[in-house]
């Protein structure tokens, strides 16, 4: 069992876990992810780790409640506990001095950023960070950006805070004003894509962690594969982080859309279920 140490709600639908889990927060990095199984009733999830301390004992992970298991986990509160969490899984991200660094997040996305800009940033790196959010009342650790920023962009779909537009729109003028010499973008499927379409014209190395629907996370289902150029990856254990020049986006959310009937299906007997 690992205990719940603490809670935080960023808005109505997304909150953070921090979770008693020393092993594994010994040995995290940067760009790795975990499995939650809450209970002997619950899916199998994977989360990106959006923070560790090892001398704490300690992993964070960022939640957005959009199914019926992310919806039960807004229940929890700090001090329960959950039966398994299993990790760090995947291949950490690359950190080295790359010159200047371009880091994108968008929405939920931003949680997995951080501990990569972090990471960059101690190593010697430039560090730009441009983070996106549909308006101001999503918007989460700015302050934990701007310790490790040397610039923030922090941008708004509808203009309540910072820019207003697409987190693509900054990066453009970016590559386009200055020597940007790598680019990392994590968020939903259409952002990382748009990402990589910005700074492929321009021949800058740009990074995506891919989320496609895991079952494992051990490489033996395969139902996370991600088609790679010629290629045929997995994500769970070739990535998440993989080349956004690479990566066949139009293939990969297709398929994330083949069990969006079960899943609508689930939540409304989850609601149903609530409701009584």
């Amino acid at each position: 069992m690992f205990e719940i140490t603490r809670i935080e709600n960023f808005s109505p639908t997304t909150f953070l876990w921090e979770v008693r889990a020393p092993e594994i927060a010994r040995a995290a990095r940067p760009g790795q992810f975990v499995i939650v199984h809450c209970d002997e009733t619950s899916e199998r999830i994977p989360l990106t780790i959006a923070d560790f301390d090892a001398d704490a004992g300690t992993v964070t992970i960022v939640i957005q409640a959009a199914g019926k298991t992310t919806l039960d986990m807004m229940a929890y509160r700090a001090g329960d506990r959950i039966a398994n969490i299993a990790g760090p899984l995947g291949q950490p991200s690359e950190i080295e001095n790359f010159g200047t660094v371009v880091l994108v997040g968008g929405g939920l996305g931003v949680a997995p950023v951080y501990p990569i800009l972090r990471a960059l940033k101690i190593r010697g790196c430039r560090t730009i960070a441009i983070i996106g959010f549909r308006n101001e009342s999503l918007i989460f650790w700015e302050g934990r950006f701007r310790d490790y920023s040397d610039e923030l962009i922090i941008v708004t779909d509808d203009g309540s805070y910072g820019e207003k537009g697409l987190v693509t729109q900054p990066l453009k003028r970016l590559i386009t004003e200055r020597q940007i010499d790598r680019v990392i973008a994590i968020g939903p499927l259409v952002m990382m894509r748009a990402s990589a379409e910005t700074t492929h014209p321009f021949n800058i190395p740009t990074m995506v962690s891919v989320n496609p629907i895991m079952v494992d996370g051990t490489g033996m289902c395969g139902s996370c594969r991600v088609s790679l150029g010629d290629e045929v990856k997995f994500a769970c254990i070739d990535g998440p982080d993989m080349d956004g020049h690479l990566v066949n986006f139009d293939e990969l959310i297709i398929r994330q859309r083949r069990f969006v009937k079960y899943e609508r299906q689930s939540l409304q007997l989850h609601e149903k279920k609530c409701q009584k």
